[in-house]
This record gives structure tokens, sequence and C-alpha cells, in this order.
């Protein structure tokens, strides 16, 4: 796999991006998600996922995200920059995101499409003392699933039913059957009456239905 910089500058592009998250979030109370999208949009996502060096390491953290609110026009002050980045979990998150980002060679907006920086805080508890390669591994399995059809949609379309003949024969609102399918909504907590009914209109058991997260899965 070709990468767009080389491993010397990877410590470098890890500390800054998660200094980046650490001040964006702590200090300038921004959303992580919200700061990603902005990170993406302004363009310095792509730069610093190709390597640009001044956008790398030429800038600090903060400087990073002090350009892109300028660049997005957010009508925002700018506190400080914070010291001691390294004991927050936004640092981490930013450290790693930069890691996955240089080891997949996947552009920032793709990874954002599949994991959220939110689902990627859910991993700190478990994975912030594990080696770099264990989050590749686990967001990996993550994205794997997500892509794979859900057990409802595999059985809906083992019958030859539409997703609006499902919802009509079983009683399940279609716009909730689409979230289960898409695992926008947990079907393993999808109430008795539901699961039951979608079952009997399948002709299957209700463990089919039912979906096995995969080591380190962030669904809920």
């Amino acid at each position: 796999m070709i990468r767009a910089y080389g491993e010397r500058y990877l410590n470098d592009a890890m500390d800054n991006l998660g200094e980046a998250f650490d001040y964006a979030v702590n200090a300038c109370h921004i959303g992580m998600d919200d700061f990603m999208q902005l990170f993406i949009a302004t363009g310095y996502a792509e730069a610093f996922g190709k390597g640009n060096p001044r956008i790398l390491s030429g800038l600090s953290g903060t400087e990073l995200v002090m350009e892109v609110l300028q660049k997005s026009k957010s009508n925002l002050s700018f506190p400080e920059a914070q010291v001691d980045f390294e004991f927050s979990s936004e640092y981490w998150c930013g450290w790693i995101l930069a890691y996955y980002q240089w080891k997949t060679a996947r552009s920032f907006r793709n990874i954002h499409r599949d994991v959220s920086m939110t689902e990627v805080r859910k991993l700190y508890p478990t994975l912030h003392e594990a080696s770099e390669d264990k989050f590749v591994d686990t967001v990996d399995a993550i994205i794997e699933r997500r892509h794979h059809p859900s057990r409802l949609q595999q059985q809906r379309k083992k019958c030859g039913y539409s997703q609006k003949d499902l919802s009509v024969r079983s009683g399940v609102n279609l716009r909730t059957l689409q979230q289960y399918e898409s695992r926008a909504k947990d079907v393993n907590k999808a109430s008795v009456e539901a699961i039951l009914s979608l079952a009997n209109v399948l002709g299957c058991q209700v463990e089919d239905l039912l979906e096995y997260p995969t080591d380190g899965d962030t669904d809920s």
C-alpha cells in the first residue's frame, strides 16, 4: 500500500490532530463530529491526509483549528491553547484517527462516513491502552459488518418481500423497518410484538433476525 507520507512524519501528524481535537472540543466547545465535518468541508482534512507539510506538521493542532474555523467563517473567539492534551479522550481520538488514516490510506471523508467521532470516543475506555493496530482491526471489523446486509434484510430478500410489503404484512412501521435493516436502530431492542410479527411473516425464528455485534462494535 502506498501511503501519502512517510512514517517519520507520523508522530507529528498524530500529535497535531490529537491537539486539534482537544482544543476544538475542550477550549472552543465544538462537538467532535461538528469539528470533523468542518475539517473535511474546508479542505484541511484532504490536505492533511495527502501529507501537505504545512498542514501536517507546520501548524500546531491549535493553529490548525484556528485556520479551519476562520475558513469556515465560524464566529468564534479563540481561547488560549490548552496544555496536557495527552490526558484527554478527545486528544486520543484525534491521535488515533491520524494513525488510522495513515495506516489505511483512506480519506478522512470516507472514514467519517462509516464511523463517527462519537463512536471513536466510545472505543477509548477499552482501546486507549491497546496498540494502534488493535484500533485499526476493531474499526475495520465495525465497517465490514455495517457494509454487510443485516440479518433482517437477508431474511426479507429470501422471502421475496419489498420493505413496504413486509411493513404492511407485519404491521411494523416502514421507517422503523428501514432503520432496523440499515442498523440505524438496534433490532435487538425492538419490541417483543414487533420482532415476533416480523419472524412470523418471514417464517423464521426470532434468533434469525437478531444481530450479534463483533468485538468492539459501538452499536447499542
